[in-house]
Order: C-alpha cells, then structure tokens, then sequence
C-alpha cells in the first residue's frame, strides 16, 4: 500500500550499477508468501564472475519464492502472473532481445520495439502485484559506440513506457530510495 493510501500493484524500481535496486525490490515484497522471482539474466558457464552475482541473488531471496528464468516469453509470463511478481532486471531482458533481432547495429529494431510494447502491455494487464527492476542509463556519459547509444536509447524509451503503467516509480542512488511517483 502507499502512502496515499491506495494499493500499489505495479512497481518500476530504477537505478545504476550497484545502486542497489534489486535489494530494495526483493525489499517490498512479503518474505514470507509466495513469490514469483522472474529472472532474465542467464547463466553463461564461461562467465564466473556473472554465475557468482546470480548466485548471491538467489542466496538473498526467501526459500518461499519460487524462481523462473524468462527471455522472450518475459511479457506471457508477467501478463499470466497471479500472485506477487517481481521482475529483475529490464536491461539485461532487453539485452537478450537485442542479440536474438541482431540488433546492436540498428537493424532488428522493430521487433526490439514491438517486444517492448508486449511486455509493456502484460504490465498493464497483468492481475499481479508486480516490481520491475530496471537500470536507469539517462544519468551517465554519452556511450562511445554506437551500440553503446542504441541500447541506452531503447532502454530509456522502454523505462519510460514502463513508468507510464507504474503506480510508483522509485529511483535508487547509493541504496537511498527516491519517490519518483
């Protein structure tokens, strides 16, 4: 429930690296219910370092919520969702649409876009509570490759679709929690 006093059933959690979003999301949901935790990062067994940031995901988050990894289908998922639902993260989905629509040059886009406007859609319809996490990449440098630039303008663009459906948007600098709505 906010603070104004209505219930809030969907939630956009933004912030940089380390900022620590994912904590506070994991954070606003019940530790002791059931809750799905959609996961759209996937393992890479060349990568340790990325197994190990995976692994202190799951070691954070109670034995009661039930975990599913979710590329592609991630918009079915939220639309179909039924209880607590918590999404992290945006950025690393949309990474993976970009590299499934070899998009990272500029072609592929429609498809990139169309595959947002669906996961922005299941937000909208979903019957869940729902908590997004997503990276917040306005604040930062200019990328210095064009692909650098194209991932922050779709990831921009995709947030702010997303913050549009959103009863409350967070902001999170340095672990501190800022209300954006």
């Amino acid at each position: 429930m906010s603070s104004e006093g209505h219930v809030t059933r969907r939630t956009l959690v933004l912030g940089g690296a380390r900022s620590g979003k994912s904590a506070h999301a994991e954070g606003l949901l019940p530790a002791g219910e059931e809750v799905l935790y959609v996961a759209t990062g996937r393992r890479d067994p060349s990568d340790p370092e990325w197994t190990a940031r995976i692994d202190t995901h799951i070691a954070r988050r109670p034995h009661t919520w039930r975990t599913v990894e979710a590329s592609r289908e991630l918009s079915d998922v939220v639309r179909a969702a039924k209880g607590s639902t918590l999404v992290d993260d945006i950025a690393t989905w949309l990474t993976g649409v970009m590299d499934a629509a070899g998009a990272w040059e500029g072609a592929g886009l429609d498809l990139v876009r169309r595959e947002g406007a669906m996961l922005v859609e299941a937000v909208a319809a979903t019957e869940a509570r729902v908590v997004l996490v997503s990276s917040e990449v306005g604040l930062g440098v200019v990328p210095h490759t064009r692909s650098g630039r194209l991932f922050r303008d779709e990831l921009g663009a995709l947030n702010t679709a997303l913050a549009q459906r959103c009863d409350e948007v967070l902001l999170l600098v340095a672990g501190i929690p800022m209300r954006l709505r």
